[in-house]
């Protein structure tokens, strides 16, 4: 359990810090971009409003807060199923990245109305237009390893 919680801080903390040394240190809300590795890795500036690559983006209010419990309804369960399951350790990190990711993104929901997204890759001369941030790394990851690292043999006792 102790995995889960700490990995879950420690993805919380690394995304806002990220967000804030990005957004407001840099100043990137108000610059919109800065080149780091042209063309392969860029800060854009996106405020999404949707899940990923914003779909289902909407300016509506209801839709923020929709999107916000839907997060804490994933987590809240993620973090039920970790507990009643008591799976490997790798299981409980990834679900610990899955729940920091998810609360990252309701934080800046809450406080901005939308999740900061700054992180763009192009490769191989074909342009990415979207942007993300470190939670949907997490997220991400943490689903992947959820998926390879939960299930298969039941205990015996």
């Amino acid at each position: 359990m102790r995995a889960l919680g700490l990995t879950a801080l420690i993805t919380f903390v690394l995304d806002q810090l990220t967000k804030w040394l990005v957004v407001q240190w840099a100043g990137l809300a108000v610059r919109g971009e800065i080149d780091l590795l042209p063309p392969w890795l860029n800060l854009r500036m996106a405020w999404n409003r949707g899940v990923n690559f914003g779909l289902m983006a909407n300016d509506a209010d209801l839709m923020r807060w929709i999107l916000i419990g839907v997060a804490l309804a994933i987590s809240l369960w993620v973090l039920i199923w970790m507990l009643r399951e008591r799976p490997g350790r790798w299981a409980m990190i990834s679900g610990g990245l899955l729940i920091g990711g998810a609360l990252g993104n309701v934080l800046d929901r809450v406080i901005y109305g939308a999740v900061a997204d700054f992180l763009n890759m192009t490769c191989c001369g074909i342009e990415n237009p979207y942007s993300f941030n470190v939670a949907d790394i997490a997220i991400f990851a943490g689903a992947i390893g959820l998926i390879l690292f939960t299930g298969g043999k039941k205990n015996k006792a």
